[in-house]
């Protein structure tokens, strides 16, 4: 049975979608955008800025849920410019360690909400 998770550590959903949702022993986690969940707002500017703070809200989901960046699986990274992919690496991959990076895709889109520069979703194992 699917379990809806409510993350109040992250920013809350600003569409008619759940931040995450479990279902048996998997997280399927809602893209992440650099909101400050503290005043709704986006706030970072830059690439390494903005990355961080999506990666800080994607912890919020994880931990809601019971789970870690551990046990990630997959994720889809979307980059409003691949000239900024180094940089969102740098940050994204501080979150894993050598032996926990997950399976990955990274595409370029045109345009994200709020005009941001970067989204991540998860998909993650509960243990």
């Amino acid at each position: 049975m699917a379990r809806r998770i409510v993350a109040e550590k992250a920013p809350a959903a600003i569409g008619p979608y759940s931040q995450a949702i479990a279902v048996d022993k998997f997280l399927f986690a809602s893209g992440q955008i650099p909101i400050n969940p503290e005043t709704g707002l986006v706030e970072a500017v830059g690439i390494k800025e903005q990355a961080e703070q999506v990666m800080k809200n994607v912890g919020a989901v994880l931990n809601a849920a019971g789970t870690t960046y551990g046990n990630v699986v997959k994720s889809t990274c979307y980059l409003t410019d691949m000239a900024n992919f180094d940089a969102f690496n740098e940050v994204y991959g501080a979150y894993f360690l050598m032996d926990e990076k997950p399976a990955r895709s990274c595409v370029a889109v045109r345009q994200l909400p709020k005009n941001v520069l970067c989204e991540v979703e998860v998909i993650a194992y509960l243990a």
